[in-house]
């Protein structure tokens, strides 16, 4: 007779795979919740990376007396100056980007030293032998606050800065120099925002204001960031608190997403897009099938000029944003990331994007956002009606945040 105590106490094959169905089931429960945990802790993770860029605002501000400006730069030194690599000698300064950076660096730049960036800072704002990790002949150097943002020679501008990007943002690498996923609030109207009412001089290499430019500038460059002019939280009469300083975007990973990359319009589509934000939309530019990308038959921006590319570059599409579209809209774009567009905010977050506003506050701000009637038209120099110089913002809630001093009154409570 078998004793009690010898007998076996395995598992039987049924309660092995009673116990294996168990933990499936709960692992098949559990992923969602991990994967949302993740997402969350990388929505909070970005939403720090404002609240510090909101700092090195407030920090800059209070050293400099303004805002870092979008568009800031140095002027050409002129022809006569030898080139620099395989440039020679050049008859015109904008043949000879590598000698200046031609007023196209964006706000984010000087923001580095005040983002515990100052090494980079130093590289960029004294002249820099290092090309490309190769050392220039004797006598040559990038010169002081960089050549053009476009220069991938330029370790500086290739450069990836974590404080810049967003952890929910999977874009890395070339075709782009160095990426970013916040940008400079320039408000709810583009008009000459490519311009900001000045110009190189082809003769002298110096910036200079053009009339007619300036004065178009001057109505309809409404945001808290405009572009080659200084600002400071003075000029913020809406109070900053109720002023968006700057938006979130996704960068673009080349699958023609309609938030990422512009489409390639005419030069007449800028007055139509000015007279109309939603004049791309209604076009049926969109696949019916998947609305967030663009139809294969329509031409696009080329592909090293995606949404977010060059940190350190002022042009719209590369660090600018508007309160025009409501988060997550198609861009709408004419030509280029420079040209005339309108630049929504836009996010890999579900349902909407940070916005960081003037007084450092981080808002999470829904893409259901209150943003008035899209068919309407932006405030401009000639405007009439509502889109007169100095009238309210058309496009709603998100329209006037996006206003500097437009004396409209905001009632909801923003940061819940």
């Amino acid at each position: 007779m078998i004793s009690r105590r010898n007998r076996s106490t395995a598992f039987t094959l049924v309660e092995l795979l009673v116990v294996i169905a168990i933990i499936g089931i709960l692992v098949g429960l559990l992923l969602p919740a991990v994967q949302a945990a993740r997402e969350a802790a990388r929505r909070m993770s970005c939403s720090n990376n404002f609240k510090n860029i909101g700092l090195a605002i407030h920090n800059y501000h209070s050293a400099y007396k303004e805002l870092p400006m979008q568009g800031a730069g140095t002027d050409s030194p002129g022809s006569s100056n030898p080139g620099i690599g395989d440039q020679g000698a050049t008859v015109n300064w904008w043949r000879n980007y590598n000698h200046s950076n031609a007023w196209r660096l964006s706000a984010l730049v000087g923001l580095t030293p005040f983002i515990e960036q100052q090494g980079l800072w130093s590289q960029i704002s004294n002249p820099n032998n290092d090309n490309n990790g190769t050392p220039f002949a004797s006598g040559l150097n990038w010169p002081p606050m960089g050549p053009v943002p476009t220069q991938a020679r330029y370790r500086p501008w290739s450069t990836e800065i974590p404080t810049f990007r967003c952890p929910s943002d999977p874009g890395v690498g070339l075709p782009a120099l160095g990426r970013t996923n916040y940008g400079a609030c320039l408000g709810d109207s583009y008009f000459r925002g490519m311009h900001g009412g000045s110009q190189l001089d082809g003769t002298t290499g110096k910036r200079k204001e053009v009339a007619g430019w300036a004065r178009q500038a001057r109505a309809a460059e409404r945001g808290m960031f405009m572009l080659h002019n200084r600002s400071k939280f003075r000029d913020v009469l809406d109070g900053l608190s109720n002023t968006v300083a700057m938006g979130e975007f996704a960068t673009d990973l080349g699958d023609r997403d309609s938030r990422t990359i512009g489409d390639h319009e005419p030069t007449q589509a800028h007055n139509l897009i000015r007279d109309n934000a939603s004049w791309v939309h209604d076009q049926n530019y969109t696949d019916p099938e998947r609305p967030q990308f663009w139809l294969q038959t329509i031409p696009v921006w080329g592909v090293t000029n995606g949404r977010g590319f060059r940190w350190a570059s002022h042009r719209m599409g590369m660090s600018g944003m508007h309160t025009i579209s409501p988060p997550n809209s198609l861009i709408s774009a004419q030509r280029n990331p420079g040209g005339t567009s309108i630049m929504p905010p836009s996010s890999r977050h579900q349902g909407g994007v940070h916005i960081l506003m003037g007084d450092g506050a981080v808002v999470f701000m829904t893409d259901s956002v209150e943003a008035g009637d899209q068919h309407s038209g932006m405030v401009w120099l000639n405007g009439q009606n509502s889109q007169a110089p100095g009238s309210k913002s058309p496009f709603g809630l998100w329209g006037a945040l996006g206003t500097r001093a437009s004396s409209e009154t905001i009632e909801e409570q923003l940061n819940q």
